[in-house]
C-alpha cells in the first residue's frame, strides 16, 4: 500500500489544470523554453538528457548486480520531489542523408578502391527495412521550482550526477539543447515531413512567433481512446 499511495500521490503531484484548447498550438503545453534545453509545463520544469544503450543482457552475474546498484544510485541522486521519465524513440532515418554522413568520400588519390570496398562494406550491415529505424533514448527529470534559476542550479547539479552514475553503467549520457529537444516533438508531431527552414529561436523571437508554430502538426483531433494528428 505505501508504494500504491506513493505513485499515486506523484501522479497527482504532476497534473496541471486542464483548460480546453483552442488551437493546435494550445494543446501542447509546453509554455516556454529556454535556449539550454529547459521547459516550462505549468508550475514545472523539464529537462532531458540522451543516454546511450546500456549492454544488460550479455553481462555477467556480478556486472548485473554492480549495474543494479548503480542505477539505483542514479535514481536516489533525484530529489524525491522530482520524476524521472525514460522515452525510447523509434525513428525512421533518411537513407540518402545517412549514407552521406557514415560513407567516405572519393578523393581521386589512388586509394578510392579501398574506400569503395569499406563503403560497400557498410552498406552491406545497414540496408534493409530493420535498419532504416534508428532508436534514441532519453530521460527527462521534471522538478517543481519557484523560478527558471532555482530551476537551472537543480538541473545543473542534477545533470552532472546523472551523467556521471550513467558513464558507471557503460552509457554516454548528454544534455539536449532547446533544438534538440524540439525537434525531437517535430520528428513525433510531423512525421516524416520535411522541415520548410531550420528552427532558430533568435528570429522566432525576433519575428514574435511561437516556438510552437515550427513543430505543430496541422490538426489534431481527441477521442476517449486515442487522438489523431493530421492523417495518423
Amino acid at each position: 500500500m505505501p508504494i500504491i499511495k506513493t505513485l499515486t500521490k506523484a501522479s497527482k503531484s504532476e497534473r496541471e489544470k486542464f483548460t480546453i484548447p483552442k488551437s493546435v498550438q494550445d494543446a501542447i503545453p509546453i509554455q516556454r523554453i529556454w535556449p539550454d534545453g529547459i521547459f516550462q509545463v505549468g508550475s514545472r520544469f523539464s529537462k532531458s538528457f540522451s543516454f546511450t544503450d546500456i549492454n544488460y543482457s550479455i553481462a555477467s552475474k556480478e556486472d548485473k548486480t554492480a549495474m543494479f546498484l548503480d542505477y539505483s544510485e542514479l535514481l536516489n541522486a533525484l530529489d524525491s520531489g522530482a520524476s524521472a521519465k525514460i522515452t525510447i524513440n523509434n525513428r525512421k532515418i533518411n537513407k540518402a542523408e545517412f549514407e552521406k554522413s557514415l560513407l567516405l568520400p572519393m578523393k581521386e588519390d589512388g586509394l578510392d578502391h579501398f574506400r569503395k570496398e569499406y563503403n560497400e562494406m557498410l552498406l552491406s550491415k545497414v540496408t534493409g527495412t530493420n535498419n532504416s529505424v534508428v532508436q534514441d533514448r532519453y530521460i527527462t527529470i521534471t522538478v517543481a521550482k519557484r523560478n527558471i534559476d532555482e530551476a537551472r542550479t537543480y538541473f545543473a547539479r542534477v545533470g552532472t550526477d546523472l551523467i556521471t552514475h550513467l558513464s558507471q553503467l557503460s552509457s554516454i549520457g548528454k544534455e539536449l539543447d532547446a533544438a534538440t529537444r524540439l525537434q525531437v516533438f517535430r520528428d513525433f508531431f510531423k512525421g516524416n515531413e520535411p522541415a520548410a527552414y531550420a528552427f532558430d529561436l533568435k528570429e522566432q523571437m525576433k519575428k514574435g512567433h511561437s516556438f510552437k508554430d515550427w513543430l505543430c502538426p496541422d490538426s489534431m483531433g481527441f477521442q476517449n481512446d486515442h487522438f489523431r494528428i493530421n492523417d495518423r
